[in-house]
């Protein structure tokens, strides 16, 4: 009984608060008054009871502040009810913040008939001043909102070419919007009763939650002993190398000076080189005196894994796996694609995963072949969210392999149905995620270059990447990768020349952007683009050499010599070349850049767990779909592409940034 009247006046206001949020406003007299008559404590309520929540006040007021340019109503409403700790820490309430900050400063330029009244302009312009000197000053290194640090000293904004776009309606009404969604978001958050989200962080909705948790906690540790044994090894190779390689130093040292080295030194080094199993026979049966032999075995010691070391994976009934890809539940659907798109990620690059890889394609798993009005492809058109989500992954881990994205191609309709899921899917979904990430990858293929720049996709992700807050690292990644690959082609520096402007702009703000690993293909596309001279000329008139220059300042060494190569092209005079043009009129497939990489991100937040009892990935496969040893292994083409490029140069060729990056390490 002591524990409840320690906190009887907290739980009397918890009870109070969710039979307000709930509606139950006569229950909510009653209490009171009952609460009153017993001399029971009631704390104060805070903020706005949630009678109000659908249609709140305080939302109203900062709208029609902001319409009627009312800013000291405006910021003194909007203080008091945003959170400190929402407007100095999120990014997205800063940066709206700022645009504020323009808007009111440049009210009455827009909305006065004739001419402002002048000391109520200076009073709004040296308010602004006071901003960007002190809370506005965090920004002055964004890209972004750098032109707008010269708005005050300006004579006469309206005219400047800057400045252009801020006296248009669009930039208002847009604001306002940005406004309005970002209110009905961070003051729904608050209205969320605390008794309801006691109920849903301790209730008993979470029991389901905590065996997964477990299962995966398990599965996790499992994992990282696997990772741990590897990395020891991997310590033990390192330590071991290092101490080879000094002792060799000190051999070539010591050949200088005219000391010779022995067959049994040679001997000696490559046994330790050699792995464990290999040690006694190479030490034995190896002629180390026969010039080349040493170095030929340490080569061959670093090849794949022997058949005996990585075994085939048991082949499966594949009729019977599309026939319920098809017509099974839902949830079967989605363990049934994750687990064919398990067998791909996890198994080991070379014979094993290309077998994986040719029984999904001598089976037409995913019905490419196929003009069935029911195929394992219209997956993708799904109701169930999770289906849609499945399908876009297996495809898009499909499209990571070579052989995969040349069998997806061979569907005409494949590419169009990705498109229309792009334009169909919230762009936080880890189905928009993968989709994009497939038709990046499918950029690398010059057939379906064409077709994706004939669609008009470098507009839409133009587009798209004018506002990168809502892109997760790898969605932005892929968006500016497959952009630079559209725009390598001569059709697609045609499509961008038509919106010069706006994608220079957009261009020009990623340059800046928090996230590194986009530079390359920023600059990749930037490159390509500035070969035409109506391009160049609208980068000159935005003087894009003095936004350039700004980022030699502060960029590494690469990306430095890169940006020079990018001036460079700037500042040339040289016509459209006619080579360049013709690109798009050879229709045959080139020799394509052999990228295999099976990015992590394939299998990332796995939104589907299997209950107590229910079959997944392998165990699933294995139980009910075992079929007949039906395995044909197919000889690899080539390990790495035969075509390079210096690193100082901007991108030239088609890539994908995992392949990309692991190349670049290499």
């Amino acid at each position: 009984m002591g524990d409840v009247l320690a906190y009887e006046a907290e739980l009397l206001g918890l009870v109070r608060e969710y039979l307000d949020f709930a509606g139950f406003e006569e229950t909510v007299k009653v209490f009171t008054k009952e609460c009153k008559i017993k001399g029971k404590p009631l704390p104060k309520q805070a903020g706005v009871s949630s009678r109000d929540s659908k249609a709140l006040p305080v939302q109203k007021d900062l709208l029609t502040a902001f319409e009627n340019g009312e800013q000291k109503v405006f910021f003194q409403l909007w203080e008091d009810c945003i959170s400190s700790s929402v407007r100095d820490n999120e990014p997205v309430a800063q940066k709206l913040e700022f645009y504020l900050h323009v808007h009111f400063a440049t009210y009455l330029l827009k909305h006065s008939v004739g001419q402002p009244n002048k000391a109520e302009l200076e009073e709004r312009i040296s308010h602004f001043k006071v901003y960007l000197e002190t809370k506005g000053a965090a920004l002055s290194q964004t890209t972004e909102f750098l032109p707008f640090y010269a708005l005050p000293f300006v004579p006469n904004p309206t005219v400047h070419p800057s400045f252009k776009e801020l006296f248009q309606d669009s930039w208002t009404l847009d604001l306002r919007t940005r406004l309005e969604k970002f209110l009905s978001l961070t003051l729904k958050a608050r209205q969320t009763p605390r008794l309801l989200t006691l109920f849903k962080e301790n209730g008993q909705c979470n029991k389901e939650m905590l065996q997964h948790l477990h299962q995966q906690l398990v599965e996790s540790e499992h994992r990282t002993m696997t990772y741990l044994k590897r990395f020891n090894k991997m310590q033990v190779d390192y330590h071991n190398l290092i101490g080879v390689t000094a002792e060799l130093v000190d051999s070539l040292e010591a050949t200088v000076n005219g000391k010779m080295i022995t067959p049994e030194y040679l001997q000696s080094v490559c046994v330790r080189l050699f792995s464990n199993q290999m040690r006694q026979s190479v030490a034995h049966s190896i002629d180390f005196t026969r010039p080349g032999t040493a170095s030929t075995m340490l080569r061959a010691s670093l090849g794949p894994l022997k058949m005996q070391d990585v075994p085939l994976l048991p082949s499966l009934d594949y009729e019977k796996l599309k026939k319920d890809l098809i017509t099974g539940n839902d949830r079967l659907k989605a363990f049934l694609l994750q687990a064919l798109r398990w067998r791909l990620t996890t198994s080991y690059p070379g014979e094993q995963r290309e077998t994986v890889l040719q029984a999904y394609i001598s089976n037409d798993l995913l019905d490419c072949h196929s003009n069935c009005q029911r195929s394992v492809l219209k997956l993708l058109h799904s109701k169930s969210e999770v289906v849609r989500q499945y399908m876009a992954r297996l495809i898009n881990a499909f499209a990571s392999l070579a052989e995969g994205r040349v069998y997806l191609s061979q569907n005409p309709t494949l590419l169009q149905m990705l498109e229309e899921r792009l334009k169909a899917e919230d762009k936080d979904s880890l189905t928009w995620e993968n989709v994009l990430g497939a038709l990046q990858k499918f950029s690398l293929r010059r057939a379906l270059q064409s077709a994706m720049i004939k669609d008009g996709l470098i507009f839409w992700l133009v587009d798209v990447l004018t506002d990168t807050d809502c892109l997760s690292d790898y969605t932005l990644e892929y968006s500016v990768a497959l952009l630079m690959n559209l725009c390598l082609r001569s059709a697609g520096k045609k499509m961008c020349a038509r919106i010069a402007n706006h994608v220079l702009r957009v261009l020009s703000d990623l340059l800046g952007h928090e996230n590194h690993e986009i530079q390359p293909y920023v600059n990749g596309t930037l490159y390509s683009i500035l070969a035409i001279p109506s391009v160049r000329e609208e980068a000159r008139a935005m003087g894009m050499e003095e936004i350039l220059r700004c980022f030699i300042k502060e960029g590494n060494a690469e990306m430095i010599r890169q940006i020079e190569f990018i001036i460079k092209q700037l500042n040339s005079e040289e016509p459209l070349n006619d080579s360049i043009v013709s690109d798009d009129e050879e229709e045959e497939e080139d020799e394509e850049e052999d990228h295999d990489i099976m990015e992590a991100d394939l299998d990332k937040d796995e939104v589907l767990q299997p209950q107590l009892g229910e079959l997944a990935g392998e165990k699933l496969l294995t139980t009910e779909y075992l079929g007949i040893m039906t395995h044909t292994p197919k000889t690899k083409k080539k390990l790495f592409p035969g075509v390079h490029q210096s690193i100082d140069e901007p991108l030239q060729r088609p890539v994908t940034p995992g392949y990309h990056r692991t190349m670049y390490l290499m």
